[in-house]
């Protein structure tokens, strides 16, 4: 009896060591238990991209919120797939000349799924959707995840409807206006957050993508 009481313990222990978080080489799958840190009041990076380089400016105070979620997207590197492999690289899914470039569904169906299940409060709106700011998409009161856009144009109109922008564009807005538009808002959103970048690069091969994070 001892020995099955131990074998027991044991069995327990296992199923409980397997199912702990890694977030030492995983982070992004346990986004609870990994990615949590407070974002500094205001910092810079720097995307690489299939274009080039783009750098931007974040300012907390602007969206308390969704900058702290930001910079844990960032900092283990959801948008580049450094973490978890290139496989799980962003691409520019929805790219609307005259208007926003959106982003921010991981490559892996997986990761995204970990992330989509959080959703945050909304943080009101401080700074208008001007030339190269960025904002959450939504789809709906608070509903933001990881989805971003950047604005093309002066959006201000979106103001009213409560997309807070919470960073601009510092060097490299040139860049982001070479984004590849050919295929508009063609990509599914759906059939991305199901197959992942193997939808994309099988369907829209010209896609652009993020390739890298840098925090300066």
């Amino acid at each position: 009896k001892m020995s099955a009481i131990v074998f027991g313990v044991l069995a327990v222990a296992c199923a409980l060591a397997h199912a702990a978080p890694d977030c030492a080489h995983h982070p992004l799958l346990s986004p609870t238990d990994c990615c949590h840190d407070t974002a500094p009041e205001e910092f810079d990076f720097t995307w690489a991209t299939t274009k080039g380089d783009v750098t931007f400016h974040v300012v907390r105070k602007w969206a308390p919120l969704g900058v702290d979620r930001f910079y844990n997207l960032l900092k283990y590197h959801y948008f580049d797939g450094q973490t978890e492999g290139t496989d799980n690289q962003n691409g520019f899914f929805r790219v609307v000349p005259q208007f926003v470039v959106q982003f921010g569904i991981a490559g892996l169906p997986n990761v995204s799924a970990a992330w989509n299940a959080l959703p945050i409060k909304d943080d009101p709106v401080l700074i208008s959707n001007q030339p190269g700011t960025m904002a959450y998409a939504t789809a709906g009161p608070d509903t933001r995840t990881t989805q971003v856009f950047i604005n093309l144009i002066d959006n201000r109109r979106l103001d009213t409807m409560g997309f807070a922008p919470f960073a601009n564009i510092t060097s490299g807005f040139d860049v982001v206006l070479k984004i590849n538009s050919e295929y508009g808002q063609q990509p599914d959103q759906d059939s991305i957050y199901a197959y992942g970048d193997a939808y994309l690069r099988k369907n829209f091969p010209n896609l652009d993508y993020i390739t890298g994070t840098t925090l300066l």
